[in-house]
């Protein structure tokens, strides 16, 4: 038995290869697990489920066959892809998890989550994050025509890249006292996040015991996932 967990692939159209990995991963390494769970980030941008990209087709057609096979799948929105809703969620079968999650892994208690929340000392992000999440503001984008909402997705990525550029490196990380309080408040001694695009297995110390934090890599230079069993866990590379 083993779980695996997959995050920041940031597929689109323009980038076939990424799509190649997961449909690879989703008709092997998947077929043999007994859930996957997405931690976010799964396409580059989310303009509403009205207009799904020909990758997000391709996708949703892999994710129903496995969900099919009897491996169920899991989504957790990140940052890229907080727009994704029930409609295109039931096409996939994907079952959609809140921000935050615990779920048992073999005996151990694991917290899941995308990872922004973490990035505390990001204040710009933050505030920007606490707009992008309010069901008001979503519903005035989806109110918008597809050509303006396409038009704001593609704002948005140049904004990105500029912060992301000129941010000190140290504030694009997990904050660990924010680390620290996500453990606590979860009660749980592991997590498993993406988001940074620094995949790590980290061990915390926390309250004279001992925590860990696995990082989930991104899929820009090659598709890799995280399996999860009774051995305890492992990076694993699709190709």
């Amino acid at each position: 038995m083993r779980t695996l967990f997959i995050s920041d692939l940031h597929l689109e159209d323009s980038q076939p290869l990424r799509t190649e990995w997961l449909l690879t991963f989703l008709a092997g390494p998947a077929r043999k697990s007994t859930a996957v769970y997405i931690l976010g980030d799964l396409f580059e941008y989310w303009i509403g489920d009205d207009a799904p990209s020909a990758t997000a087709q391709h996708v949703a057609k892999a994710t129903a066959e496995l969900h099919e096979s009897g491996v169920k799948c899991y989504f957790l929105h990140g940052n890229r892809d907080f727009l994704l809703g029930e409609k295109y969620a039931a096409s996939a079968k994907l079952k959609l998890l809140p921000e935050t999650v615990v779920v048992d892994l073999y005996g151990i208690p694991t917290l899941l989550l995308h990872g922004d929340t973490l990035c505390t000392d990001d204040t710009e992000y933050q505030a920007l994050r606490q707009q992008l999440r309010d069901p008001a503001w979503q519903a005035g984008v989806l109110a918008m025509t597809i050509e303006q909402r396409l038009q704001m997705a593609q704002e948005a990525r140049v904004a990105s890249m500029q912060h992301t550029g000129s941010a000190a490196e140290e504030i694009m990380d997990v904050n660990a006292a924010a680390v620290a309080s996500a453990f606590r408040e979860q009660g749980v001694s592991r997590m498993i996040h993406g988001h940074t695009h620094r995949p790590a297995f980290h061990q915390v110390d926390l309250d004279a015991t001992s925590a860990e934090r696995i990082v989930l890599a991104d899929w820009y230079d090659s598709g890799s996932y995280l399996e999860v069993s009774t051995d305890g866990a492992r990076s694993l590379n699709v190709q």
